[in-house]
């Protein structure tokens, strides 16, 4: 068969992560998120019993101060994935691509900010995907397309997230204040208070290449497909919004100063019961669509590696797949959700890296990864193979 000389093969030869400050456990998480009215949640243990998180890493101190922004972790990840002379390899990067859904501001673009923290390199192109735990994967494919079409080289692709600052209790101090004047539950809504249990901080980086590694190993990138169902599901997740009764949302900008205090508009939100109806049913529906297409087996696949929030999701996606034809044995699973926490766009990268310096690949093993987002009920599939 003919191939066009156009087009490359990707690899990623090098993968770094940065998470901030040491491991917080479940017992100390509100010593750095703070108290909501001053008494401790009443729903964090029943959140953490069905989660399966037993730590997580927050840019914060104990006293709930920032220690790092989203893009210096960021670019401190990018940094580690030299060994030597990082100044100088710097230099080779040719394009700089960056997804996360809670950059540090709206106004400059997350990804020029973490080209500022590192000086080192030259001025290169750089993206800055957005959305949710989908971000990271929108930001390697496009890491991915630039070298396979001989644009560029050089690449580095992250994922990387900074959620603590909206979930620490002072976003919700004035709503808990409002909602104690009332005399209603003085207890912030479940679908805001639900994903402080569950996030977490860090950041992540691919190094993407048209060569592979000349000694060790190297993952070759063989596609990476994507999907959304917004035309057919309304909003699930958001933030700097309020969802309304018709399930549109309105913005933060039409809201005044007070109201986005009261109402906590730019905390992060989720609705649980639109999530528990569709984020594993549409994952399932694309995955199978795929693997007929493609022609591929379970057997194909050595190691699954599904972004999950939750391991309440776990029996789940392996009983639809299981419907479906498609489920992998348990033994092909590699997660590292309950020692990391969701960090959102990072979290499909903590788990590569972590498989990729675990010394149990072997060259010629597939790698399926599995992201899903429940903003819009958005997905990204991709297919890694160890060479």
């Amino acid at each position: 068969m003919q191939t066009n000389s156009l087009v490359h093969d990707v690899y990623i030869n090098s993968t770094s992560v940065f998470l901030p400050n040491e491991a917080v456990s479940n017992d100390d998480m509100e010593m750095y998120l703070g108290y909501i009215n001053n008494k401790p949640s009443k729903s964090k243990k029943i959140v953490l019993r069905n989660n399966g998180i037993k730590t997580r890493y927050y840019a914060l101190s104990k006293e709930g101060e920032p220690t790092h922004t989203n893009a210096e972790m960021t670019a401190l990840a990018v940094k580690g994935l030299f060994d030597t002379d990082t100044k100088e390899q710097l230099k080779d990067i040719e394009l700089l691509s960056c997804g996360t859904s809670s950059p540090d501001q709206l106004i400059p673009s997350h990804g020029v900010m973490v080209h500022g923290w590192l000086p080192g390199t030259r001025s290169i192109e750089v993206v800055s995907p957005a959305g949710v735990c989908c971000a990271g994967m929108h930001a390697l494919k496009y890491a991915y397309l630039s070298v396979k079409t001989g644009d560029v080289k050089l690449a580095v692709a992250t994922g990387s997230e900074r959620f603590s600052g909206s979930i620490v209790s002072n976003v919700f101090k004035e709503e808990s204040k409002k909602l104690e004047e009332l005399h209603e539950n003085q207890y912030v809504g479940f679908e805001k208070e639900f994903l402080r249990w569950m996030l977490s901080d860090g950041a992540a980086a691919f190094l993407i290449a048209d060569k592979p590694n000349e000694h060790g190993l190297s993952l070759k990138v063989e596609w990476i497909e994507g999907v959304s169902y917004a035309n057919e599901l309304e909003t699930c997740m958001y933030m700097g919004a309020e969802k309304l009764p018709d399930g549109t949302l309105k913005s933060y900008m039409d809201y005044g100063p007070d109201e986005l205090m009261t109402k906590s508009i730019l905390s992060i939100k989720q609705d649980i019961t639109l999530l528990s109806n569709n984020i594993i049913a549409r994952g399932g529906q694309k995955i199978k669509e795929i693997f007929d297409r493609k022609g591929l087996d379970v057997d194909d696949i050595d190691y699954f590696l599904p972004h999950i929030s939750s391991e309440f999701f776990k029996s789940k996606i392996f009983d639809l797949m299981a419907v479906l034809g498609k489920n992998v044995p348990y033994e092909k699973w590699f997660l590292n959700l309950s020692t990391m926490g969701n960090v959102g766009a990072a979290s499909v990268y903590l788990m590569v890296h972590e498989l990729f310096h675990s010394g149990r690949l072997k060259k010629g093993e597939n790698i399926l990864l599995l992201v899903p987002e429940s903003a819009r009920f958005s997905y990204m599939y991709a297919m890694l193979k160890v060479c």
